[in-house]
């Protein structure tokens, strides 16, 4: 029996996440996961990628988008897909509450076998969906790993609500990533401190080579002890959902060829047209580069 392998340059992993999103301006119901928002993100470099997603039988139409953008998609079916509802109460993007009424089977070293990558990112939304083993197996295969830490802080209280608890394997797992993806409430919450700079520092003492930290109004990269920065500039904010994916998807798979600084510039370019409306970013790659033209100053 011959067994096919998929080959690309990055590989998303994370479980799908039908998304209601209350704010301001209504209600809306969105196709969500932040394996999808990164891959979308990473195709824009001009690379192969590939999505590894589980969802239920009902949501497979979910990643048509993808397919459309280019992507390899990877489905492992689940008993229920993660139902997940985002609230935004006031003006300020960071501030949030998050409830879950389901989530989505964890995954398991099987659900990668057949897949090989340059550089791997897990996308979880909630600790339990990608395991250390996972990882484990993931920095056996080889390349370079991302993660985003929301898939192993975050998890459901018996209020259904979304919760930072302290994060057991914290250490065993940062000394396995490569590119660690943050925010900056995430960062305090793991550090004590609200000094996006200490706290950037602190995290990559534990392990990771590089942080990628967002905030209300950008990126702070960390990299090889070296800091680099850049402004977010959506006209107008619409979709504040998947900002994060979107920065460290955009940022690794830049990171595949250009330096920490042209990969920060590239990934607050991105992002900016990403949260300029709900959803995947869905722009050409033109538009990444007439906005670092117009806002950061470089072609």
């Amino acid at each position: 029996m011959t067994t096919t392998t998929l080959r690309c340059d990055l590989a998303t992993l994370g479980a799908y996440t039908k998304d209601t999103i209350v704010s301001k301006a209504g209600t809306r119901y969105v196709d969500g996961g932040g394996y999808s928002y990164a891959a979308h993100a990473a195709r824009l470099a001009g690379i192969e990628v590939a999505a590894i997603t589980r969802l239920a039988a009902e949501d497979r139409r979910s990643t048509q988008l993808l397919v459309e953008a280019g992507v390899q998609v990877v489905i492992h079916e689940s008993r229920a897909s993660t139902l997940m509802r985002l609230e935004y109460p006031t003006d300020n993007v960071d501030e949030r509450v998050l409830t879950v009424a389901a989530v989505a089977d964890p995954f398991e070293p099987r659900d990668i076998a057949g897949v090989e990558a340059r550089a791997w990112l897990v996308s979880a939304s909630i600790r339990g969906e990608a395991s250390l083993e996972v990882l484990q197996v993931l920095k056996a295969k080889g390349g370079l790993i991302g993660a985003d830490v929301q898939g192993f802080v975050r998890v459901v209280g018996d209020d259904g609500r979304l919760h930072y608890t302290p994060w057991p394997e914290q250490r065993a797992v940062l000394a396995l990533v490569d590119v660690l993806k943050t925010d900056a409430v995430e960062a305090e919450f793991l550090t004590g401190t609200t000094d996006i700079h200490r706290a950037a520092a602190m995290l990559a003492a534990q392990g990771p080579r590089e942080i990628v930290l967002t905030h209300r109004d950008g990126v702070l990269v960390l990299a090889d002890d070296k800091e680099y920065e850049a402004t977010f500039h959506p006209e107008p904010l619409r979709g504040r959902s998947g900002r994060g994916d979107t920065c460290v998807g955009s940022y690794l798979s830049r990171r595949l060829a250009k330096s920490p600084a042209e990969s920060t510039i590239w990934a607050a370019a991105v992002t900016s047209l990403k949260m300029e409306a709900e959803g995947p970013i869905r722009r050409p790659v033109a538009d990444v580069h007439a906005m670092i033209a117009r806002k950061y100053g470089a072609a």
